[in-house]
């Protein structure tokens, strides 16, 4: 509270970010945590898991920006940002890497006997963590400080602070204005739980139970990322409740298409050090 003030009183210093702004980025981490905190006492969710999962999501994470490094630059001067082969492009990248990582991950742990079918919940929450709460919101949150006590002190040129203005006028907004995207930034971060969780479920689930099936289902859910490039072609709440009803049919997907595991209490599932292979 005393920093939202000290926030809010630095702002008189100079046209500056609004501290509203901050509400987004602390609602992302106190979700994420939450959801941590609830599947750990509540739930399933052990050590080993969340390991697992940073060790997947973040590789994934750095394979994407060393292909990005070499492709992505080529690709949108040729098809344009907007367009049909750069949003497969993102999209397939993220089947790739991220659903790729997280079952070969999961697969490695489970013929090792360090995790079961049971962790799957725990493992899709750990991946939607490592998103919401870490990348996207204690990296935006630590920029937007950085960037606030920078102006508000006066330590950046003014070549840099019209550079800020210009990339990113809207955190200069009144809070009024502010509330409607931070809703819908809230919004975002939930669809990105539900389809982080849901192939993170299902990627668990495919190395334990021998189930082909579910990697097959799990492996297209990361064309979400292909609707990307298109947010600025309609208004931002539309594209956000498209992205939310896509990201809302891959976890009902993933949640009917196990349910005989879940009430059988995933009675096939491997017993540790058991060799394993998706049938």
């Amino acid at each position: 509270m005393e920093l939202f003030n000290y926030l809010r009183a630095a702002s008189a210093l100079v046209q500056n970010i609004d501290p509203v702004v901050f509400l987004g980025p602390l609602a992302y981490i106190a979700f994420s945590a939450f959801l941590m905190v609830y599947w750990h006492y509540r739930r399933r969710l052990a050590a080993i898991v969340i390991f697992l999962s940073a060790v997947a999501y973040f590789a994934a994470i750095g394979f994407k920006v060393l292909l990005d490094s070499f492709v992505l630059g080529g690709l949108e001067s040729t098809f344009g940002t907007q367009s049909v082969p750069t949003a497969l492009y993102f999209g397939l990248q993220t089947s790739f890497f991220e659903v790729g990582l997280a079952y070969l991950v999961a697969r490695v742990a489970v013929s090792r006997g360090k995790i079961a079918a049971g962790d799957g919940e725990g493992y899709g929450v750990s991946l939607a963590f490592w998103e919401n709460g870490v990348l996207v919101g204690a990296l935006t949150l630590f920029n937007l400080v950085i960037t606030y006590l920078l102006i508000s002190e006066g330590l950046l040129s003014q070549s840099l602070y019209q550079s800020v203005v210009a990339s990113e006028p809207a955190v200069f907004n009144p809070p009024l204005p502010l509330l409607l995207p931070i809703s819908l930034g809230i919004l975002e971060r939930f669809s990105s739980f539900l389809v982080h969780f849901s192939w993170g479920y299902l990627c668990v689930l495919a190395a334990c139970l021998h189930k082909r099936n579910y990697l097959v289902l799990a492996f297209p859910m990361g064309l979400i990322d292909a609707l990307t490039p298109f947010a600025g072609d309609v208004q931002l709440w539309v594209f956000e409740m498209a992205v939310f009803l896509v990201s809302l049919g891959a976890f009902a997907a993933a949640w009917r298409i196990t349910r005989d595991d879940r009430r059988n209490g995933y009675a096939k599932e491997l017993t540790p050090g058991e060799p394993i292979g998706v049938a």
